[in-house]
Formats: structure tokens, sequence, C-alpha cells
């Protein structure tokens, strides 16, 4: 019996509720006791002739009172639920939970464990046993049967998995345990995606024993993936997908995480009308680019939607080959001089060890280049011919320049994108055909179209292209007489390139020019990365151990036990437990191994066509609510109300009334006396001053200070700095800072720090006339500043050519009463404070730490700033001390030393340390350091 949204469990119950008028007659007719009281005579004599009155009858409220616990009891024996579910078919031998936990299923996962539940309750309350089966477990995985607590702890213990089902072999395995279970009822609870397989797999499951079917299925498949993402010229080509049948457009932001899960690039994608692939550009420049390690769609809460990236498509990785040996005396005539310096910027450069062609092109391919430069590079070597030519047809891409060597060597069709006349074309000379030819506006179809033409470059001897029906698709730069200059083409997959002049400045100024470093930056966007190399044969033998695995819910994490070591092989690896998706390798190189390939597609998962009794129900929270227990209450409650009720009729509530109004009086004493209070306290805090909370703070423990440059990743460094040298003091001494404080020059209060760290950098505001006049007091008062230009390599502080850094530090310092400077000497109180230091390095070594000049005794009232406690005022480096210090959560350096060695940042904290000691002991450790000399002073 139910009303919805209210049911009973006991519906019969009800019937009750018919007996209240009688319980209300019944009330009617019986009174309330008479109050009962003694009267002092005179009392009596007074109310002789007053007529005695006793009520026959309850009062109307109180019967109302009673009526209505009665009906609560009543309605609560009924067992009443509000917004009752229909209850589930789990009956016959058994239950057979089969659910799928991959990872479509993350995004909806506690409504799947809620649904689940309730199908397990209503097994328990049927009395049959569950068996409980996951399609994205181990295949040995014990499926029951299980009693309805242990199904529950193994429900509530299940979590989705970044990994594809596997529902023919979980199938199965449940077909096989329902045939001693005849007539048992099968819930099918799916991520409602297609997978290979599933017709077989639910032909096994509902032909063994299946009585019933419940089938779960969500409100609708609103997955949205991301299956690629190629760095290509322009940017990041991205490629994302959803499930048919929304007719609506939609749009979908990705965004790129560098390895430290900082956003550093966007990218909107918009899906047409019922469209299910977008494609879309992140355009960002392409060093930016290199720094990508994951690709994420935003609120999809999934693993399908992260896409992590490994060396392929990062910066890529170019081989460099000549035939002729480096002349060290004469570099800028070597075949490769200005294409190395045209390329360090944006490519990693590799060389093979032998001059050897036979042995030298399969050293270069053995590292796997995305791009191979020959600089006049003759006839290659059958043996290494093939290889090379595989490779260009795979992906590779092969840029040829020109010279005598190539002149004579003939033609190549597989290694040349066009075919040549035998021979060079001179000109300008005696026997030139004509003037030196300037180079004319780049084809629109090439990849240089956006390049200005270079209008001072010239050539004067190249080698000419046979005319052909194709020449002008392939030309990629031409003269001024129409000759191509830079000729190219798609072989395969790869690409073919021919620079007509030298790789010198012999035949062409070109190699000079800027347009040179444009055009081979060009190139190498259209190069494509042929995987990690590996840095050894033993390496490559091995496989890759797992290092950040991608979750069901689409975040980094650790490996998790289940897996495994990757080995990679020719062709998409497949997705399993053991090798789910995320990075393999370690920091010095990893593999990216993806949940979706180039062609996933996201099919809805179809009912199979079955004969047996269906049930469907949608995947949601159980909202139904027991009101037996409130109803319960509620009786109580009006029970205890009419005990009350017939205690203060009775007369029991008005005995004593002194005492009553003792305890009211008492009442009124202790509320006057908390107002009182609150009103202290409130007076008190009206004697507070705005900030002077914050400011015990801030002198409660000694604190370091950073000044606020308004740069975002100077600011970072400089707080973890800090952060990691206030974990190294406190590690190491007895000093206990509090955490760094970074402070706004202009207005905040300096006072409270022994010691201000600025980093100078000139994209910065320049400070105002106040706030430098602020630092000028804080230092005359004692403070010290601590200026890092962190431009040791940039021509620091002494250089002839200052670097920008150094020239606003200059500026600001203009504005200072700042004492003379001298490098820190070798006898100086720092050098000993705390450790025995001869230098002050940080993430650059090399820069001296510059303090206030020693002056004579006699001297000091000609100094500009009077030191407090014989403590420089003013320290300036070039090192980048807060690069050195910075350190993450976990106390791992965020940034590597230049050099790199790892002694050096322990140098470069215990400088930190020294500074510390020096800013906080004063003239104190410098007595102690000269107590020798002042025992001899003394005499002694």
């Amino acid at each position: 019996m139910s009303w919805l949204p209210l049911s009973f469990g006991a519906p019969m119950v009800l019937w009750g509720l018919l007996v209240l008028p009688v319980i209300w007659w019944l009330l009617r007719l019986t009174p309330p006791r008479p109050q009962t009281e003694v009267f002092p005579p005179l009392r009596i004599l007074a109310r002789v002739l007053r007529r005695e009155e006793t009520p026959r009858q309850s009062p109307w409220w109180l019967t109302l009172l009673r009526l209505l616990m009665a009906a609560l009891v009543v309605a609560a024996l009924a067992e009443p639920v509000f917004n009752p579910r229909e209850k589930l078919p789990a009956e016959g031998a058994a239950l057979a939970l089969v659910i799928d936990n991959d990872w479509a299923s993350a995004p909806d996962w506690g409504k799947r464990v809620a649904t689940a539940e309730r199908l397990i309750a209503d097994a328990n309350s049927n009395g049959v046993p569950v068996l409980i089966a996951f399609t994205a477990e181990k295949p040995n995985a014990e499926i029951g049967p299980f009693d309805a607590a242990a199904a529950l702890d193994r429900l509530r213990a299940a979590k989705p998995r970044p990994i594809p089902t596997d529902r023919p072999a979980v199938y199965a395995r449940v077909a096989s345990a329902l045939e001693s279970l005849p007539g048992a009822s099968v819930a099918v609870l799916a991520d409602g995606l297609a997978a290979q397989g599933d017709e077989t797999a639910f032909n096994t499951l509902l032909s063994k024993n299946a009585a019933r079917i419940v089938w779960a299925v969500s409100d609708r498949l609103s997955l949205t993936g991301l299956t690629g993402a190629d760095n290509q010229v322009d940017g990041f080509a991205l490629t994302a997908i959803r499930a048919p049948g929304d007719p609506a457009p939609a749009q979908v932001t990705a965004g790129a995480f560098d390895d430290k899960g900082r956003r550093i690039a966007d990218a909107t994608l918009t899906f047409a009308p019922g469209g299910t692939t977008v494609t879309g550009t992140m355009a960002v420049p392409f060093e930016l680019r290199n720094d990508f390690a994951y690709i994420a769609l935003d609120g999809e809460r999934q693993a399908g939607a992260v896409r992590v990236l490994d060396e392929s498509s990062k910066r890529r990785r170019v081989g460099l080959l000549s035939q002729s040996e480096a002349d060290q005396a004469q570099p800028l005539l070597s075949p490769l001089y200005y294409i190395r310096r045209a390329l360090q910027p944006f490519a990693d450069l590799v060389e093979p060890s032998s001059v050897d062609l036979a042995d030298a092109i399969p050293q270069l391919l053995d590292q796997k280049p995305a791009m191979i430069v020959m600089a006049d590079v003759g006839t290659i070597p059958e043996q290494a011919r093939q290889r090379l030519v595989d490779w260009v047809d795979k992906g590779g891409t092969l840029v040829r320049f020109a010279g005598s060597r190539l002149a004579a060597a003939g033609n190549d069709d597989d290694l040349l994108p066009v075919r040549l006349r035998t021979g060079e074309r001179s000109l300008g000379g005696a026997l030139s055909w004509t003037a030196p030819q300037p180079v004319t506006e780049f084809p629109k179809t090439g990849p240089f179209a956006d390049l200005a033409p270079p209008t001072e470059v010239t050539v004067t001897r190249q080698v000419l292209a046979e005319p052909t029906p194709d020449i002008v698709e392939r030309t990629w730069a031409t003269l001024a007489d129409g000759t191509p200059l830079v000729t190219g083409m798609k072989k395969d997959k790869g690409t073919l390139v021919l620079f007509h002049v030298t790789p010198e400045a012999t035949w062409s100024n070109l190699p000079i020019s800027g347009s040179f470093v444009e055009m081979l930056r060009r190139i190498v966007q259209l190069s494509r990365n042929q995987g990690s190399a590996v840095a050894n044969a033993e390496a490559a033998a091995t496989s890759l151990a797992p290092y950040r695995m991608i979750a069901a819910d689409g975040t980094l994490v650790p490996p998790t036990p289940d897996a495994r070591p990757l080995v990679p092989g020719a062709g998409p690896l497949p997705v399993t437990l053991e090798n789910p998706p995320g990075l393999y390798g370690s920091e010095t190189g990893v593999f990216a191994h993806n949940l979706l390939g180039g062609d996933s597609a996201f099919t809805p998962l179809a009912r199979p066509e079955i004969t047996v009794p269906i049930t469907t129900i949608q995947y949601a929270f159980d909202e139904q609510r027991n009101l037996k227990g409130p109803l319960v209450t509620a009786a109580l409650v009006l029970m205890v109300l009419d005990t009350l009720a017939v205690f203060w009729m009775g007369g029991l509530l008005s005995r004593r009334p002194r005492r009553a109004g003792a305890a009211a009086t008492a009442a009124v004493l202790l509320i006057a006396l908390c107002a009182l209070i609150g009103h202290a306290d409130v007076a008190r805090a009206d004697d507070a001053k705005p900030g002077d909370t914050e400011a015990i703070g801030d002198i409660s423990k000694t604190r370091i200070a950073y000044v606020l440059t308004g740069e975002p990743g100077v600011d970072s460094i400089s707080r973890a700095g800090l952060e990691g040298l206030t974990r190294f003091l406190i590690e190491k001494t007895a000093l206990e800072p509090g955490a760094p404080a970074g402070v706004d020059i202009s207005k905040d209060e300096l006072s409270f720090y022994p010691l201000i760290y600025w980093p100078i950098d000139p994209s910065a505001p320049m400070p105002s006339e106040a706030a430098i006049a602020r630092i000028d007091a804080y230092m005359q008062q004692g403070g010290t500043v601590l200026f890092d230009t962190r431009d040791q390599f940039a021509n620091g502080i002494g250089a002839d050519s200052t670097s920008p850094a150094t020239e606003r530090l200059r500026d600001i310092l203009g504005n200072l009463n700042v004492p003379p400077l001298e490098p820190v000497p070798s006898d100086h109180v720092l050098t000993k404070s705390f450790y025995i230091l001869p230098e002050f390095p940080g993430r650059f070594a090399g820069s001296p730490l510059w303090v206030e000049a020693s002056l004579e005794a006699s001297n000091t009232e000609n100094r500009p700033v009077r030191t407090g406690d014989g403590v420089s005022p003013i320290m300036i480096t070039a090192n980048d001390f807060a690069g050195a210090w910075a350190v993450d959560e976990n106390g791992d350096p965020l940034l590597p030393t230049v050099p790199s060695d790892p002694m050096q940042r322990i140098y470069a904290l215990r400088a930190g340390v020294n500074i510390m000691m020096y800013m906080l002991t004063g003239n104190y450790k410098s007595d102690q350091v000269h107590v020798p000399v002042l025992l001899e002073r003394l005499g002694q």
C-alpha cells in the first residue's frame, strides 16, 4: 500500500487510526486530576461563599495533543518510508552482480556503488547469496557466492581502474558459477561503452540459468576524451571525441601542464551539433611546448581525458653529419659551424663519433633523431643507404646541403627531393652566367610562407634542379631569376629537404643571415621525434619501470602495486592492469602510454536482445528515508509535553513559589553577568588597533623576508628558496625561524625582519622613491638588505658590459645612502660565523658577495649608513641564492645548480646559515672570531 511519495512497510497498522475518535471520547470524559492546595483558615472563611468548581472534561488542547501522539505512534508502527524506491528483482537462487569498474565508470562511481548496495540489500531481505564480479580486476579474483555483508565489503573496497573492461573473461567466470544456481537474477551495471567481444560475452552470461535481468544505465553517455596531441609547426594539434547522440554544440577546454602540475597553456575545442570529433590547436611558442608534461580536459574526471607526453612530443633531436674533418684553427670554415649555431637554441644536437659514413649513419640512426642534417655529403655507402631510406619513409626528416661532393655524386631519387643537373652554377665570376642573385618572395605553399625574404642574401654558386612538372610544388625558396634555392618533398611519412648552396658562407651569405636560423627552425618544427633514445644497448633490451600513472579519475599518481614494467614494441601497446596508462621510465627519459588511441571512438553499449524478463534502472543514490524513527521521536516529545501539562494542571509546578522566584532571580543575574563579561571583552577588543594581531605574529618568531617584485615566477622561487633555507636552519642550528614573509616595500612594516632578500628582476616595476626611502630608513635602523641580481653568467657587478638586472640595481642604489663596498675578505666574520667558508656560491658560482667595506674606527662618523652591531646593512651577489635554496613540498631541489654539482647546493645553504648567524649575532660573533687579537691587545 503506497501513497507517493510515501509508502508503508506495514500498511494494515494504519487501520488503528480508526480508534482515534474513541480515544477522543474517552479523553473528553476523563478530566484531569483536581488541584490540591492547603488553605489557611482565614482564606477558607474568605471563600466560604464562593462556589467550588471542578472540571468535568479535559481541555481541548490537551485532548488534541494526546490524539496527535496516538496518531504518531500508529503511523510509526506502520513503518512509513518517504520517497520510496521500487524493490529490485533480487530473487531466485542467487543474485549475480556484474559491475564495470573501468575508467569510464569513474565520474559517477558513487552512484554505481549506491545502486549495487540497494541490490545487495534487497538480496539480503530475500535471503539469497550474492555473486559479485568486476570487469577491470585480475582474472583470478574471487567472485563468490557471498553473504550480503561480505558482498558489501567487497563492493566498498572496489574502485575504478584506469583500464578498459574485460567483459568476455569476467562474464564467462560468472556464467560458470551460475551453472549450479538455477533461476538466478543477474544485474549488469555497465559503463555504457561498447567494447570488442560484447555480443559473445552477453550470450555467455545470459545463457546460464539467468531467470531475470536488471539492466542499470546512466542518464546519458557524456564522456569526452583526448585521442591525439601532436606537436606541430604552429602549436599542439589536439583531437577530442565524445559519444554520438548529442545534437547540441558543446565546448571543452583543454589545459597543458608541466611536470610540476602547473597550468601553462589553454585551448578551447568546440563540437559541432551532432559531431563526435573535434580538432583544435593550442597555439603557444615552440619553446613553451617543450615544457608540456600532459594535457587534460577541464571538468572530465576520468583517465580518457588526460594525455601524457614523452620525448616524442617535445624538443627535437637533430643529427649532424659531414664528410669534412673539423678544423679547430678555423671553425668558421667548418661545414657544420653555422648549422650548430642556428639549431642549438631549440634542438638537441647529436653527432657520430666516426667520420666514416658507413659507421656514422648507423650511429646517428641508433639515437633516433627527428631530423638529420648532411653538410655536403656525396655518395652514401650502400650498407648504410637502405637503413637511411627506411628511416625517412617511417617519418624522418633529411636535410641536405649542396657542395662539391654532392654536385659530383649524381642523383639519388630516394634521398633527394629533386633531380639535379651535373656540376655547379657559378654567378658573378669571369665565366659566370649572370650577376649574383638575391632571394625573392617565399612561395605561399611552403613552410617559409610567412617569413620576410632576406633582401641582404645573395647567391654566387649553387647546384641546379632539373626542370620537372612538379618542380614548382617542391620549391620552398627561389632566387630572383626563378631558380630554386631550397626544395623539399614528402616521402611516405618523412620529408626530404635540399639547400642548393653550401652550409658555410662560400657559395652564399645565407648561412650568416638571420633568415637561415628561422628557415632551419621551421624545418625542425616540421619534423617528428622518432621515439626516446636509450642510453645504451643494455637499456634498450630491458623494459621500462612505471614512473607516474594516470588514475581512473584522471590525476597523475605514483605507480600502483599492480603496475609492472612495460616493454615498448612496434604498434600500439594494450592498456592492462599490469600496464596502466601513464609514463614509464625514469627522470632521465619517459615513454608515454596513453589510454585512448588515435582511432578510438565512444560507441554506446546496446542492450542485448534477450527473452528473459528485464528491468531497467538508473544509477542513482538511495533517496528513500525511513520515517519510523522521526515519528517515534516526535511521539516521545509529545508525551513529555503531555506529562508537563498534567503536572502544571495538578499544581506541582506552582509549589514553593519562593524557590522558583530565587531561581528566576539567579537566572537574571547570570544573564547580566554574561552581558557584563561580553561588554568587557568588547571594550578590550576596542582598545586594539588594526594590524596589532599581524604584528604580534610577525615578531613572535624570527622570520626572513623577501621583496614581492610582482613577477609570479620570481616571487615563487624567492619563497621556495627561503623555505629551503629555513628548513636547513632548523635542521642544522638551534634557530627555528618562522615561515618566510613576502613584503611590499611600499607599505608593509620592514622593522620586523632582520634580513630582507631582494631578487633584482629588470622586468619588474621600478620601486617608487617613497619605497626606496623606506628601505633606506630600514638600513639605517640596523636592518640588512641582500640584493641578488642572479646574473652571474650575464656580466654581473664589476663587468664592463652590465646586464639589465645590474643596471636596475644601480638605479635602485643610486637613491640609497650606500656605504663603500668590498668583496667579503678572507678574515671577515661572515666566513666564520657558523661554517668555515672561503666563498659564497648560490645556484651559480663565481660572483663575490659584496658587503660594507671595513673602515677604521676613527672614520665611522663619515659612513653614509650607520650599521647596527657591526653588521653590514647591504649585501650584493649575482649567484642566485634563492634558486639554490629553493625546494618543493617534499624537500627536493627545484632548480639545478650551474655547474651541476651537489656540493655547490650544500655550500650555498651553508652560506645562508652564515649570513643569518652574522645578522642575528652581530659584533658578538665578530668579537669571538677576533678573540686572539683582543687578548693580545689586553696584554694577556
